[in-house]
């Protein structure tokens, strides 16, 4: 049997990159996914056609993230096509990397917005839909720039800080509901929206990487099953560094 059978697990921004794999990986670990996006349709239904190809089953939906009430409306959709919620991956997300005299209060706004008040509201909600006898799983993406800022990263490092903030003070608060929630620190890795390969980036990080090599969405998407699923279920509190020893 596989480890999430029967489970229902809703991936924020997951059109692509480290959300698709996650979604995809959940998917073939036999959860039921919502493959949630903000303005990529067409790489969110990709990911959707990917998981159906393959055996299993999931929908596409579009919302902000950033406001409640397209939260309350991705969350209302997930119960009407599953009927329950078990896992929250809260992987949507935004950076720019810039010097500090170059922070403007858009800059500044945009990624806390992003980063950090959209998973407040998904957490928020998703409360309402874990089972009150099961509880249920938060999975929060982060970064080891929360644990090893570097230049022109001020901004993005104190959102990513923040998440970490938010699942050490929740485990405690909400440990009681039978709610864990953990994040996941990825290092360097390369998408399609983050092209390393090839790059000086890339020889940099190579050579400050213990075991030699860039991250894959792979390597955080694995974890991500793992944190899910009973395995994992003494777990909560945790950031774990997906980096290959960068940090």
């Amino acid at each position: 049997m596989k480890k999430l059978n029967g489970k229902v697990a809703l991936v924020t921004g997951a059109s692509k990159g480290i959300g698709a794999e996650i979604a995809r990986s959940l998917a073939n670990a036999g959860a039921n996914v919502i493959v949630n996006y903000f303005t990529d349709q067409e790489g969110g239904h990709a990911v959707v056609a990917d998981i159906v190809k393959n055996g299993g089953t999931a929908i596409a939906v579009q919302a902000d993230v950033t406001k409640s009430l397209e939260v309350k409306k991705l969350f209302e959709k997930t119960i009407e096509e599953f009927g329950k919620l078990d896992i929250l991956i809260n992987n949507a997300g935004v950076y720019t990397f810039e010097p500090i005299e170059q922070v403007t209060e858009e800059i500044f706004q945009r990624q806390f917005d992003h980063n950090v008040l959209s998973v407040v509201l998904t957490i928020q909600e998703a409360m309402k839909h874990f089972s009150p006898e099961l509880g249920g799983n938060i999975v929060n993406i982060s970064s080891v720039a929360s644990v090893m800022p570097t230049p022109r990263t001020v901004v993005y490092s104190a959102t990513k800080s923040a998440v970490d903030s938010i699942t050490r003070t929740l485990a405690k608060e909400l440990g009681a509901l039978k709610i864990r929630i953990n994040s996941i620190l990825p290092g360097p890795t390369q998408t399609s929206g983050n092209q390393i390969r090839g790059t000086e980036m890339e020889n940099f990080v190579v050579a400050n990487t213990p075991l030699g090599r860039i991250g894959e969405p792979r390597d955080i998407a694995s974890l991500a099953v793992f944190l899910a699923s009973e395995e994992a279920s003494w777990l909560t509190g945790q950031k774990i560094a997906v980096s290959g020893g960068f940090e």
